[in-house]
Order: C-alpha cells, then structure tokens, then sequence
C-alpha cells in the first residue's frame, strides 16, 4: 500500500524511454501491478494455465503478454486461492510459459513486481531469477521492518544466486529521518526519495503512470524526472551490495 507498483510501472516506462525493451511482471494475487500500464486487470497466467487444462502448446505469447502505455509489455502471474498453493509456484510457472513461448530472453530488462514482504521461500521466488533487487518503501517502521526482511531474504539468496542489492527507493515521503537511520544501522545505498506528492497516488485511481498524465498535464513532468533518474542508475549497471540485515 506505499506505491510498489506504481513505482515499478513509472520504472518501467522510464526504462523504455531510455530505450529498452522493457517486460513487467506482477507477483501477487491481487493481479494488478500492471494497472497503470494498460489500464485494466489482464488474465493471469496461472488462470489462462488453467483454462488451458496446463496444455502449454496451446497458448501463445498474447494470451498471456499484453501491451502496456510506452511500449511495456506485461504479465500478471496471478496466484492460488486465498489460504491455499504457494506463490513460488505461480512465479515459477510463468518463468517457465515464458520461456516455452521464447518469450522471456526477448528483453533487455524484466521487472518482477513482488509483494512487500518475504515470510516463506514462496514470496522470495522471484528472486530466484534476478540480478538485482530494488525496495521500495516509505519513512514508517511497519515499511522499514518488512523491507530489513527482504534484506535478509537478499542476503540467503546471494548464496548461491548472482543476485545484489542496487538499494531503497523512498517514496512519496516528506520526512526521511526512519530511512536515514535504517540505512546508517544497515549500510547501502538510497537511490531516490520521492516527496509527499498527491498526484503519484491519483495516477494510480485514474489508472495512468505518471508519464502518460504529463500529456495534459506538463507541470507533472519534474515527477518523471525522479523515475529516470531510477532508470539511469539501474542502467549504469552498479555493482550492488550483499547486504546485512
């Protein structure tokens, strides 16, 4: 609820404007972190699986893949029922559709959009297939404590994945004293703080990203500055950190 998604939509369309070909998958059940993107909830892959009685050779890549504002493509894994399966798996099965489709080396970045908080193996899956992690979070210590967890998921993972933190994203926060003290008790870096800022929520009700409301309304434009700058830094390709929780 501290804008995740709406993060990972402006990172997106910010990563294709830099001219990358950009794949954006939502990780949680709830099926909407592409919203933004495309302006509606798109089938999930674990339904249109089911749909398909799991026959992979009958689904192509737009059953599954749609396209969102800015040239992002998007995918929603979508997840079990309330209280039952694992989420790992749903993660899991759309890596693997996506890669019987020759779908998922087609682009330069993927972003896996993941819940905002690691309590079983499950919900870190995701990393499993990433080379780096960002966290976004707010200046509250209910945000902090679950993003210290994600920290220490970041650091098992590195084990045996080449996987590394780029470091925090602050997001729409007027203060950043919580944030600052998290990262002096735990070294690494902040990328950006984004200020308290209305209009970063209303793009999420109007189901907009924030680079797509500049077209009617220029005086938003200093906003997707911060989400380019993101993209730059990730671009730049940091060497990242294994960091301790």
């Amino acid at each position: 609820g501290i804008g995740k998604s709406t993060t990972s939509c402006n990172i997106s369309i910010a990563l294709a404007r830099r001219g990358e070909n950009v794949l954006q998958i939502g990780c949680d059940p709830k099926h909407d972190s592409t919203f933004t993107l495309t302006g509606f909830l798109i089938p999930t892959i674990i339904d249109t699986l089911q749909s398909k009685d799991y026959h992979y050779e009958d689904i192509w890549s737009e059953d599954v893949i749609h396209a969102g504002y800015g040239g992002v493509d998007c995918v929603e894994a979508g997840g079990p029922p309330a209280g039952a399966g694992c989420g790992g798996y749903v993660v899991g099965e759309t890596v693997k559709l996506l890669k019987e489709l020759n779908a998922f080396y087609e682009y330069n970045i993927i972003l896996f959009d993941v819940l905002g908080d690691v309590v079983c193996g499950g919900f870190a899956a995701p990393l499993n297939y990433a080379d780096y992690c960002l966290i976004i979070t707010d200046n509250g210590f209910d945000s902090l404590f679950a993003a210290n967890r994600i920290t220490a998921s970041i650091r098992e993972k590195a084990r045996t994945h080449p996987l590394r933190l780029v470091g925090l994203v602050g997001n729409r926060t007027s203060q950043r004293d919580l944030i600052k003290k998290y990262v002096e008790a735990c070294p690494m870096p902040v990328i950006e703080v984004l200020p308290l800022i209305e209009d970063i929520r209303i793009s999420r009700i109007k189901g907009k990203t924030l680079f797509e409301m500049v077209g009617s309304e220029p005086s938003l434009n200093y906003i997707c500055e911060y989400y380019l700058d993101i993209a730059d830094q990730i671009l730049s390709q940091p060497e990242g950190i294994v960091p301790k929780e």
